[in-house]
């Protein structure tokens, strides 16, 4: 009797408590559905965090301070880290860097302070390979610095495992001690097929095993064939403990910009392929730094002590030098100049050592032409190549032309542009270049026109084309060159290619009923709908 009558004086029991299952729904809402269908309403309460045109839903539930037992995020997930949608109206995405400053920051310590499960329905979200994989150029490092060779190899092998930040890996930073994490190891199930294997789990296991901090056989086993896996949040002892302390370096909002940046001198200070796997953040770091923030005096402060660290700098730029691919050597390189390492005459000779390397090499890639227009942006480095030379017994081709070009060589922009009716590869880089350097001469312009027009047709014209339809036509004198190639080609990709020119070109130009009586008479009859060409006779049909 006397224990009924305490049994009745204490408070609810926490199993009583109703457990709050947060939904993040980027993508589709299938598997959300499945839970609100299957969890009884009297257990679990759902919270959708997403509020739809508002892009700070994320903070929005911090203040509310919502606090998730079980977490769902539905959504596409790809190599820029983040989760998106492919619904052209739904525009909210969930970027990984915002999940670690929520869990790395004190900014909102409630929201996943009570996770026991994640459940992540996108690709890739726990796929155990790293995403930086070694390279040569980290064992040559480890060599400069003193190890042997099979040491350095050793080593290397380490620093990925590290540092390499898998999916798997920034999961388990993100939620941090939450028991179990679920995902999928390589590509995920579309919404509807996945909320069908949720559906068979829950009709077999019931929601008995939902909240409980304890992975599923049973749900591992119903999506076994799609490669569904379960890992455990990191915790203070884990292996990757001092990884997840430099990330939060990164990531926590509590930290001042000079703070930030004797972190960053931290890291410099350890051998140098420890800072190679963490450039994107140092990058973005250094990035962020206003000329206001530079005058700061404690960030002013912090900047001195780095540019006056001469064995990290020495360091820091031989492994700039002998990095395996120019676009990490150039990020490198405007990465000493952001932290004082480098002067701005000091980064240009770096990087016309750079580009005149490129050139001497017998392949250039597309990829480089493109870094080489990039980092020529404000045109600070023209007429820096002029004088570099190719190896003896060479003719200058289209993409060593284009790197010239990009710098702004004259005679290199011409040959390049001969690019446009070359070889399918040719095209391609003339494509690249003209991206970053559009023709703005209209006699030029002509001349191209005339040339494309001249050319057999084949895939190699119809690319052409998609070349000059990124250019403002303006010119008469180009539209009726295409309006008469129109008439004349027996290709069907070239007659669609010269209507995506036209329909983007400038609407006085292509007036009057002679060009809509060509495209009727001449258009080919093999020619699907819903293509250029019906949207340009439409469009002339309305004009």
């Amino acid at each position: 009797m006397l224990c009924l009558l305490a049994a009745c004086l204490l408070p609810p029991l926490a199993i009583a408590a109703k457990q709050t299952v947060c939904t993040i729904t980027i993508n589709s809402a299938d598997e959300q559905k499945v839970f609100r269908r299957f969890l009884p309403a009297d257990k679990y309460e759902f919270v959708e965090l997403v509020e739809r045109k508002r892009s700070d839903w994320l903070a929005s539930a911090c203040q509310a301070k919502v606090a998730c037992d079980v977490l769902v995020i539905s959504g596409h997930y790809g190599e820029g880290n983040e989760f998106f949608s492919d619904v052209m109206e739904n525009h909210e995405s969930l970027p990984i860097a915002e999940l670690e400053r929520v869990s790395c920051s004190d900014s909102c310590p409630s929201l996943f302070a009570n996770l026991k499960e994640v459940y992540l329905f996108g690709c890739d979200t726990l796929n155990p390979h790293a995403q930086h994989t070694t390279s040569a150029e980290i064992v040559r490092s480890f060599v400069r610095e003193g190890r042997t060779q099979a040491d350095a190899a050793r080593l290397a092998q380490q620093l990925i495992a590290q540092r390499g930040e898998s999916s798997r890996d920034r999961m388990r930073l993100v939620f941090k001690d939450v028991p179990v994490i679920y995902g999928f190891s390589s590509a995920a199930p579309v919404g509807p097929v996945a909320a069908g294997s949720l559906t068979r789990f829950f009709q077999t296991s019931g929601a008995g095993e939902v909240g409980k901090g304890r992975a599923s056989g049973g749900l591992l086993r119903q999506f076994s064939a799609q490669g569904l896996a379960a890992a455990r949040g990191m915790t203070a002892g884990d292996s990757l403990a001092a990884t997840r302390q430099d990330v939060c370096m990164f990531a926590d909002d509590r930290l001042s910009e000079a703070q930030r940046l004797d972190g960053i001198h931290e890291l410099l200070q350890r051998p140098t392929a420890e800072s190679r796997m963490l450039l994107d953040r140092i990058e973005r770091s250094t990035a962020a730094l206003d000329a206001a923030t530079r005058q700061q005096p404690e960030v002013a402060q912090a900047l001195e002590r780095i540019a006056r660290d001469t064995d990290a700098r020495k360091r820091y730029l031989a492994f700039a030098r002998d990095a395996d691919e120019p676009q990490t050597r150039s990020r490198m390189i405007h990465i000493a100049h952001a932290l004082g390492w480098l002067s701005r005459e000091e980064r240009r000779d770096e990087l016309v050592r750079m580009f005149t390397e490129m050139l001497e090499r017998k392949t250039i890639l597309g990829t480089e032409v493109d870094l080489a227009c990039r980092v020529n942006k404000e045109h600070e480095l023209d007429g820096a190549l002029d004088e570099a030379a190719l190896p003896s017994g060479r003719a200058e081709d289209v993409a060593h032309s284009a790197v010239r070009a990009c710098m702004g060589n004259a005679q290199a922009h011409a040959r390049t542009l001969k690019g446009l009716i070359g070889p399918d590869e040719d095209v391609r880089i003339a494509q690249t270049y003209l991206r970053h350097r559009p023709i703005a001469d209209t006699q030029e312009l002509r001349a191209v026109t005339a040339a494309i027009a001249a050319m057999p047709g084949s895939e190699a014209q119809a690319r052409a084309l998609d070349v000059l339809a990124r250019h403002y036509v303006s010119d008469r004198e180009s539209v009726d060159t295409l309006k008469q190639l129109f008439a004349k080609t027996r290709s069907w990709p070239v007659q669609n290619a010269i209507a995506g020119v036209l329909i983007r070109a400038d609407p006085r130009t292509i007036t009057g009923a002679d060009l809509l009586r060509t495209l009727r008479e001449y258009r080919l009859k093999s020619s699907p709908q819903d293509n250029m060409v019906d949207a340009l006779i439409q469009r002339l049909q309305l004009s």
